[in-house]
């Protein structure tokens, strides 16, 4: 069976692509009641911090070869200090962001072929966590993480952010036996 998604490094030439699926979320979110994503301020913010996160190899393009279209985006990052400390021994994870899907290519289980990638790539640098942060309020998103695998640490709160549900995986939960995600080029290891 040949596999349809593959996952490469993002380019300055995919951020006009990463910000339409950014809108395409923030609308579909705002559809359904949900303040997350909802400051088109934070969507301009958004290009700039994925000029960064692409110029220092952090964010991720997933394409289906098959129908030739963007499906989805994810970005890695640095520990985030307002959620993360000392105590929870950072350099044990992998923190994941964005991790966007295309609503054409909702319900496909891509998600979890996209964090299944994610948790190879964190055991492969010695990560025994994959962690995230979630948007405070968005519960149906956290049941969603939870249902993946992932636990949740605690909730924090700090008034200048509104995410804060922090979870985390095993790097060695692996939810799809095969590796339905091929890399276009070889994992980046940063």
């Amino acid at each position: 069976m040949t596999l349809p998604y593959t996952i490469r490094p993002a380019s300055s030439d995919d951020v006009k692509t990463l910000m339409a699926l950014r809108t395409e979320a923030e609308d579909w979110l705002r559809s359904r009641g949900s303040d997350q994503w909802s400051d088109r301020e934070v969507g301009a913010l958004a290009i700039e911090k994925w000029h960064t996160a692409i110029d220092e190899g952090r964010t991720w393009v997933i394409r289906d070869e098959i129908a030739d279209f963007t499906v989805g985006t994810v970005s890695r990052g640095p520990v985030d200090r307002d959620f993360w400390n000392d105590s929870d021994e950072p350099e044990t994870a992998f923190y994941l962001y964005k991790l966007i899907v295309s609503r054409k290519a909702s319900g496909s289980g891509l998600g979890s072929l996209v964090l299944d990638w994610a948790c190879r790539v964190a055991a492969l640098e010695g990560r025994e966590w994959l962690r995230i942060d979630c948007w405070r309020t968005a519960t149906g998103l956290q049941r969603y993480y939870e249902n993946l695998g992932f636990t949740h640490v605690r909730t924090e709160a700090p008034n200048h952010r509104k995410s804060g549900w922090l979870g985390q995986r095993p790097s060695s939960l692996i939810l799809n036996r095969s590796e339905a995600i091929k890399p276009a080029v070889r994992h980046p290891v940063a």
